[in-house]
């Protein structure tokens, strides 16, 4: 298990990343079909989202430079990550040289 993921909220979700690493070794390795490795480069959008806010269109309009925008987070929440729309992970912002990041803190088990 590599060290991006500080905690794993759920056993079965730890369970899922260490197969995913051992699916990718054995990939690495030519154990599995070369049928996995074609999933490797196709493009997902993964979105780090810090809140949400409401207002109504006349107060959106009337936004202006400097104006803050309050959030549905408070300062020091995990922020929620997600890979084409669907939430799976939440994580810290981190400063990466002059660039933002996120460290994963937990990884959310899908609902079914």
């Amino acid at each position: 298990m590599t060290d991006n993921t500080a905690m794993v909220a759920d056993p079965s979700a730890q369970d899922f990343l260490e197969n995913l690493e051992d699916l990718d070794q054995a990939s690495s390795e030519g154990d599995l079909a070369d049928g996995l490795e074609a999933v490797h480069d196709v493009p997902v959008r993964v979105q780090a989202v810090l809140g949400r806010s409401r207002m109504p269109i006349g107060e959106l309009l009337r936004l202006q430079t400097g104006m803050v925008i309050e959030l549905d987070r408070k300062v020091g929440e995990p922020v929620d990550i997600f890979v084409n729309d669907r939430l799976i992970a939440r994580g810290e912002v981190v400063l990466i040289d002059e660039s933002l990041g996120v460290t994963l803190t937990e990884i959310v088990q899908s609902e079914k």
